[in-house]
């Protein structure tokens, strides 16, 4: 049995959500603004107050989501339980979280709301960014991390997304009782299955560092040219964004790594990679939260939180006292249902090998070409008209509004994904695929819910292929249109193994 005061389990769980708080707030103001290049220079001055950013965070708001399912049904609560507290959630959401509550609206329950079948975001990091709270009350049980993990992120993610949240949580079950970064990055690879992507980067980034120890840039370029290529997801395809959740894992390593323990350090390194730079610090900052405890943490960095511990997270129930005090009580259901003791002075532990989730690997191929509405490439008869611009950065549309309206796009590939909108006033089309049918659109989505991949195919046979799409008079009950608007398609060709040149 490993055991640990009361005192200093309940410490690491405040510090873990402390942790999370200060690295997102630290790291939101260069979110997504440094894509394919780290941040130089200066970074935004912390002040204490900063911290109040994080009562507004989806990194941490989404994840009470799932934590007040398991408060209010139990811990044994379900993929479909869990996907139905998403699906009626208010927050704004985009990506494998959008696509999720999207398809749960349309009666795909979870587990299928996040398989790429119907989510061509099933790789993206969101499970990843919400899985803290697992690991949290997990202490040294990656077992009991890799069960829970699996039941909640099946809601969103699928393969290499769901492997983000087991992870981040089996680093948290580690990290209450290592003080090595590096040890607590190796039992977070011994909860992945060893042939994924996942794993190959994360034992990349430990095998660079070693190589070079006090060059984070580096293992930062390493990571760069062998990773940083072929995401499948519509924003990132061929763009320098990238949103996948193995890159943006390997960045939160590289924080640990290089930090080496150091809270100050830790912050710079993952925030200075990029991309997604509030939501690797918050991972980071969470998991050696924990290792160091609250009361380690350098006080410059959690003066701002007495201030704010009594105030709501939005769209939640919970303050940060209470989600810590929830975190604990449901700590210690899981210490005990795994054979160890709580009491008022104490937490033993049993010891608990990992057991890595079964292999999920998919891919939508190599990204080959972003195909305009105005590309060669379709064809257009019916009553398509240009649509209203409402953001200028968004690319031009072609909408109909009735039924019969007909395009078709030839591409040569192995995969497709076709761009539009999705709105409130959204309708209904059929698609066909080299003269079949095989399914349809439903342009309604949920409001605060973003998205623009409206339908997506892969695995086909690499070559020439045709998808058709015949507007519908009907919609979703909730729609106020029959609008279906596209902006394109992302063609993809024969895949090749993920993280290969």
């Amino acid at each position: 049995m490993r055991t640990l005061s009361r005192q200093a389990f309940e410490d690491k769980v405040r510090g873990g959500w402390a942790g999370q708080m200060i690295g997102v707030s630290f790291g939101a103001p260069t979110e997504f603004r440094f894509n394919g290049r780290i941040i130089d220079g200066e970074l935004p001055a912390w002040a204490p107050n900063r911290i109040e950013n994080a009562i507004d965070q989806d990194d941490l708001y989404v994840e009470m989501t799932f934590a007040a399912v398991m408060d209010r049904v139990g811990l044994e609560a379900t993929s479909e339980q869990y996907g139905e507290a998403f699906r009626t959630s208010k927050y704004r959401l985009w990506h494998a979280n959008a696509g999720a509550r999207r398809l749960l609206d349309r009666g795909i329950k979870a587990p299928w709301s996040g398989h790429p079948k119907y989510n061509v975001h099933a790789n993206d990091i969101d499970f990843q960014i919400e899985a803290d709270f697992i690991g949290l009350m997990t202490p040294g049980l990656p077992a009991q991390a890799t069960h829970y993990a699996t039941r909640v992120g099946r809601v969103m993610n699928y393969g290499d997304g769901l492997y983000g949240g087991v992870f981040v949580t089996s680093m948290y079950a580690a990290a209450f009782f290592e003080r090595d970064p590096r040890k607590v990055v190796e039992a977070g690879l011994a909860s992945l299955p060893r042939e994924s992507a996942y794993a190959r980067i994360i034992r990349d980034v430990l095998r660079w560092s070693a190589e070079h120890p006090s060059d984070w840039r580096r293992t930062w370029r390493l990571i760069e040219d062998k990773w940083d290529k072929d995401d499948p997801c519509p924003d990132g395809t061929l763009q320098p964004f990238n949103i996948d959740a193995t890159l943006n894992g390997a960045y939160i390593t590289l924080g640990l790594l290089y930090g080496a323990g150091d809270f100050d350090r830790t912050l710079d390194v993952s925030t200075r990679a990029g991309q997604d730079s509030d939501c690797n610090p918050s991972s980071a900052a969470g998991i050696l939260g924990v290792m160091l405890g609250y009361d380690a943490i350098p006080e410059r960095w959690k003066g701002g939180v007495p201030a704010i511990a009594e105030r709501k997270f939005a769209f939640t129930d919970y303050s940060f006292n209470e989600i810590v005090a929830s975190t604990i009580a449901r700590a210690a259901k899981v210490i005990e249902k795994a054979g160890g003791r709580v009491t008022q002075t104490g937490i033993a532990v049993p010891p608990q090998a990992p057991t890595p989730p079964k292999l999920e690997a998919w891919t939508m191929g190599v990204p080959d070409r972003r195909v305009s509405i105005k590309d060669a490439a379709w064809q257009w008869k019916g009553t398509w008209a240009s649509a209203a611009k409402t953001d200028p950065q968004k690319p031009e549309a072609l909408a109909a509004t009735g039924p019969g309206a007909d395009a078709t796009l030839t591409f040569t590939g192995s995969a497709v994904t076709i761009l539009g909108v999705f709105s409130q006033t959204g309708g209904r089309a059929d698609v066909f695929l080299d003269g079949k049918p095989a399914g349809e659109i439903d342009a309604y989505i949920p409001p605060e819910t973003n998205d623009n991949a409206l339908w997506h195919t892969y695995g086909l046979a690499d070559g020439t292929h045709t998808v058709r799409i015949v507007t519908r008079a009907d919609k979703a009950q909730a729609s106020r249109g029959t609008t279906v608007a596209l902006t394109g398609a992302v063609t993809y060709r024969a895949a090749r193994p993920r993280g290969t040149r």
